[in-house]
Order: structure tokens, then C-alpha cells, then sequence
């Protein structure tokens, strides 16, 4: 088996690369295709995304154990799951733009209702067993932070090319347009689906545990595993909370922009700066956790988002340039948090490990995955709900100056008050500092040595 090295970190960046051709164009664009084109409430939309995100948290616990309950073939354990569930995912992908003119709001709403769910669904299949897989590509700590880093490269890359190509083919003079937003949906698919093959075929699964040694899973075991896993837990609930705060700004900058600023093309910028920001923070990524370790650099980072966004917050006459020439600094430090954030679960994954003796990546994988689906209905029911309180009205040429002030607290107070909270759970109460990480990759190494001596003993 070949060594690990830069053709696994390429594929690895392909993964999220395909993931976000559809979960970025989702997380900016859908909440205003629905109100924009379908003409459906924010609020209502709000409700449709609170209750599909509900049910995609236990979707991806579900399959998180059947992904677990597999044994691993000639082509690994989890590769195979991506190849084949990425197909059906980017066909609902597409149908989810589809707007055919003349129907009833009822049927637009239902359309909406059935196809987001079940895009959710296949999201789940294909992304639960691309995040395993991280765990069995490499055991060193080092190399799986340099995964997450190239990870959010390939993340980085998609909110690029979505961010800053998506307003100039979405929207025709200043407004949203059914036929260029399936136009692209189609390209954006495509390129999702390419990236899915390479992904495929670039990583490989160094990692295999012997089933017949393996533990048999238990779910009582699992669950009382997790539940004594605090480094799980304390990361769960930070990681909720700056999905929240994340998703919230993807929705609510797309209305910031087309109607508080009253510029769209802007977004193009904010997408180019953001992915800049990540690509100048990437090569800092793994000598700075080197020395000072993921929880240091991860919580310095969304420190100086969150102070950037409070600063904002207090300058409401900025013009979209000089708010995007500020916010830069901001994506600059959640850029960095997002870039060694994968890098915590595979440490999550090995305590696991070594509390229980059960190597259940997809489950780990999972319940990390059922928190942020958590964190994306919370943050879909407050986004559509946030603009309906704030007064945003779709049929209006122009909101009311009210409403503007409210879409711009909404962008600016709101991310601030909710980086500070995860700056405070991840600088006070995350355990596994440097040192403990480095420790338990150690004590993992041993306990598996251990095992499998006894075996051949």
C-alpha cells in the first residue's frame, strides 16, 4: 500500500470540493430562489428548514451505524458509499432550482417541502462516509490536521467559484431570474459530481480494523461511550453554535447585499475575499497547531472574528467596500477555526477509541454530523424567521429603512454575540489541548499493539 501523501490530500480536497458545489449553493441561494422566485414567506421557509434539518440529524445517525455495521471491501469501507450515492444527490440537487411557471404557491411550497428533504437525505449518504474517512486515511495527528486543512481548501474553492460566479449568472439586474438559477444549478452539479469521481478514486483507506478482533458494537456500549466522552460533547456544542452563526451569515448576507448595500455584483467580492483569507491562513495552519496545538489556534480564531464582526456592527455607514474591506480580517479568523475544525473529530473518533475499544468512525462521524444538522435547522428557522421579524418583504422594490437596519444587525451583532460564546466553550472548556492529543495518539498506538499481540499470542 502506497504512503500516504499529497494525492490523499488532493482527494481529500475533491471531497468537500463536490460536497460544497451543493451545500454552499444551498446555504447562499436557496432561501432567496424560495422567496424571490417561488414567492414563498421567509418564515414558512424558516419552517422547512427547521423541520428537514431535524430529520436529517437522525438520518445521519442512522446511517452513520449502518455505514459501521459494514465490513470493508477491496476499495475500503467508506470510498465505495461516495461513489455510489453521490449520483442520486446531484440529481436532487438540480431539481431542487426547478421553477415551472404558472402553478400555485401550494404546489411551489409542497415542491419545496419534498425535494430539500429528500436533497438532505442524500447529502447525508454521501457526506457522513466522506468525514469517516478522514480517521482510516492516516493515524497521525499531523496528517489528519493537514486533511482538514486541505479539506477546507477544497470548501474554500466551491464558495469561490459559487460565491463569486453565482450573483453574476443568478441575478439579472439586481433580481433573481428562474432560468439562469437552473442554468447554473446544472454547471454547479456537474462540477460536483467530477469532483465526487476524483475523490473516489485519489484516497485511499490505510486504516482497517480486523473484524474479527474488533469488538462486536453494542449500541448501549456506543451510546454510553459517547456519553462519557466530555472532549465530545464540550466540541458538539461549539460546534452547533458556530454552524448557527455561519449559516446565519450565509443567508442573511445575500439580503445585506442585494438590500441593504442595493449591491449583488458585491457578493462576487465578499466570495473571492473569504476564499483568499482561507488560502493565505492554510500553509500558517500546520506549523502554528505544530507549535501551539488545534484548540489554541481555533479559538484565536474565531476570537478575532468575533471582534471583527462587533466592529461592524458600531460602523452601519460603511459602503459595501469598505464593510468588505473590514470583514476580511474576520474571515481571516473563522477561516483558521474552519481550517483544523475536521482535525478535532478524528481526535474525538480515537477517544472513542480508547474509551470503549470500538472504532466506530461512521457513528462519531455521525453525531458530529446530527450536531450541525441541529445547528443548520436552528440556523434555518432563525434566518427565515429573523427576516420576517426584521419586516423583509419580497414584493417590495425597496424595504422599509427599518428593516434594512434590522438585516444589518442581523449581519453583523447577531455573528459577533454567537462567536464569543464559542470562543469561550473552546478556549475554557475543550480538554484536548496539545500536549493530551499528542498523549492519546500514543496511548491509542499502544492499546492496538496490545490487542493484537493477545490475538496472535
Amino acid at each position: 500500500m502506497r504512503p500516504f501523501g499529497f494525492r490523499d490530500k488532493l482527494g481529500y480536497l475533491f471531497g468537500d470540493f463536490g460536497n460544497d458545489f451543493s451545500f454552499i449553493l444551498v446555504m447562499m441561494f436557496l432561501m432567496v430562489f424560495y422567496t424571490d422566485i417561488l414567492q414563498i414567506n421567509p418564515a414558512l421557509i424558516g419552517v422547512l428548514f427547521l423541520v428537514a434539518r431535524l430529520w436529517d440529524a437522525i438520518a445521519d445517525v442512522t446511517w452513520g451505524r449502518f455505514i459501521d455495521s459494514r465490513k470493508a471491501g477491496k476499495n475500503g469501507k467508506f470510498r465505495p458509499w461516495i461513489f455510489r450515492m453521490s449520483f442520486p444527490l446531484v440529481i436532487l440537487n438540480i431539481l431542487m432550482f426547478v421553477h415551472i411557471p404558472g402553478l400555485s404557491n401550494g404546489f411551489y411550497v409542497a415542491w419545496a417541502f419534498v425535494t430539500y428533504i429528500v436533497w438532505g437525505t442524500l447529502y447525508s449518504t454521501v457526506n457522513i462516509p466522506y468525514g469517516s474517512m478522514a480517521s482510516v486515511i492516516s493515524g497521525d495527528p499531523v496528517e489528519r490536521t493537514s486533511l482538514s486543512s486541505w479539506r477546507t481548501l477544497g470548501s474554500t474553492a466551491a464558495v469561490l467559484i459559487i460565491g463569486v460566479f453565482g450573483p453574476m449568472i443568478f441575478f439579472v439586474n439586481n433580481k433573481a431570474n428562474a432560468n439562469h438559477f437552473l442554468i447554473g444549478t446544472v454547471i454547479f452539479s456537474v462540477l460536483a459530481l467530477v469532483c465526487y469521481m476524483a475523490c473516489y478514486k485519489l484516497t485511499t483507506e490505510r486504516i482497517v480494523i480486523d473484524e474479527d478482533a474488533k469488538p462486536k458494537a453494542n449500541l448501549g456500549k456506543s451510546l454510553k461511550g459517547l456519553m462519557k466522552n466530555k472532549p465530545l460533547i464540550i466540541f458538539l456544542i461549539a460546534s452547533l453554535l458556530f454552524l448557527v452563526c455561519f449559516m446565519l451569515i450565509g443567508t442573511v448576507n445575500t439580503y445585506l447585499f442585494k438590500d441593504y448595500f442595493g449591491n449583488t455584483k458585491a457578493l462576487s467580492m465578499v466570495s473571492l475575499v473569504q476564499s483568499i483569507a482561507v488560502i493565505i491562513g492554510m500553509p500558517m495552519v500546520k506549523p502554528l497547531v505544530k507549535k501551539f496545538g488545534k484548540k489554541e489556534v481555533a479559538s484565536s480564531g474565531v476570537l478575532l472574528a468575533a471582534v471583527i464582526y462587533g466592529v461592524l456592527y458600531l460602523l452601519p455607514n460603511l459602503n459595501a467596500t469598505q464593510f468588505i474591506g473590514i470583514l476580511a480580517i474576520g474571515m481571516f479568523g473563522y477561516g483558521m477555526f474552519n481550517l483544523v475544525i475536521w482535525a478535532f473529530v478524528t481526535d474525538l473518533i480515537d477517544y472513542h477509541e480508547y474509551l470503549t475499544g470500538l472504532r466506530e468512525d461512521g457513528t462519531v462521524y455521525s453525531i458530529y454530523s446530527f450536531a450541525r444538522k441541529i445547528g443548520q435547522a436552528v440556523a434555518g428557522g432563525l434566518g427565515g424567521a429573523a427576516l420576517a421579524a426584521v419586516g423583509y418583504n419580497p414584493k417590495l422594490t425597496e424595504q422599509t429603512h427599518s428593516t434594512l437596519q434590522g438585516i444589518h444587525t442581523l449581519g453583523t451583532l447577531v455573528p459577533a454575540i454567537f462567536l464569543v460564546v464559542v470562543f469561550a466553550i473552546v478556549a475554557f472548556l475543550y480538554p484536548l489541548n496539545k500536549k493530551r492529543t499528542l498523549q492519546l495518539a500514543t496511548d491509542l498506538a499502544e492499546k492496538r499493539q496490545a490487542m493484537n499481540s493477545g490475538k496472535t499470542a
